[in-house]
């Protein structure tokens, strides 16, 4: 099984990169399924549901989330009848949306599991309690496990994709926007990155206008960012699954300019 992941898809920009090279991607990795995290996809902050049912149309088949899933607030609505958006597992229950999913295609099974981290963002629930919970359940439909651990801090990544190690078949660290060089399969068998990075604008600070992100580190005081347009690329991974075991066999990050 070869799973497709988009990085952190930021703004128009990010769409249209997304519409350039997901088929063309698809074809040429004989990719089987494809997942992205939308938590940007509004202008850098939020989905909306016409935005989720456009990612849906260009062929995302679960799209991951995080902290800004909340910005917008007609998701929460959506949130709670499609099930193939996801919000972090670890919110309180009585939070709308799921944090799991189970997506079937062509007599494939892949458990799809949304895990926020707590450093430097919201105090939610424990992310390795919550993984050991939610990881009961999926493991009785299916070995093949991939997670999106969406948190800020390189550390709590690493020790989340350690603490799995052998019982999921990846950890796609997302929410920074910067990929990493540290792709790889882990010894028990889980392959590993701790952030695939942005599709979207890159001649920015993290998809924002740099200008006002500087203001806002000079000043120290609330400026409100704007989605910046310049050098538009996609960042993701392919990582290949062993099926009859749900081990991760290899990851490949990808990371392609804008055909425009």
């Amino acid at each position: 099984m070869r799973i497709l992941f988009i990085g952190d898809i930021f703004g128009r920009p990010g769409r249209r990169v997304l519409a350039d090279h997901l088929a063309d991607i698809v074809a040429g990795k004989q990719v089987d399924l494809v997942l992205a995290n939308g938590e940007n996809a509004a202008a850098g902050f939020g989905i909306t549901p016409r935005l989720a049912e456009e990612l849906f149309g260009l062929g995302i088949e679960v799209i991951t989330t995080g902290n800004h899933v909340w910005d917008k607030k007609e998701a929460e609505g959506y949130l709670a009848k499609e099930n193939r958006v996801l919000r972090p597992a670890n919110y309180p229950e009585e939070v709308p949306g799921v944090g799991t999913h189970i997506l079937r295609k062509s007599g494939r099974l892949l458990g799809v599991l949304n895990i926020q981290g707590r450093a430097f963002l919201p105090s939610i629930d424990c992310p390795f309690k919550t993984v050991d919970r939610e990881l009961i359940q999926l493991r009785q439909v299916t070995d093949a496990i991939l997670v999106d651990c969406h948190a800020e801090a390189t550390a709590e990544k690493q020790a989340f994709g350690w603490y799995v190690d052998g019982r999921v078949s990846a950890v796609i660290g997302t929410h920074t926007h910067v990929q990493t060089a540290d792709e790889r399969v882990l010894p028990r068998g889980t392959a590993y990155i701790t952030d695939l990075g942005m599709t979207g604008p890159h001649d920015s600070v993290i998809g924002s206008v740099q200008d006002l992100a500087l203001e806002r580190f000079l000043k120290q005081i609330p400026i409100r960012l704007e989605p910046a347009t310049g050098n538009a690329r996609l960042c993701g991974a392919v990582v290949q699954v062993d099926e009859s075991t749900g081990r991760g066999q290899s990851i490949q990050r990808i990371n392609l300019p804008s055909n425009g």
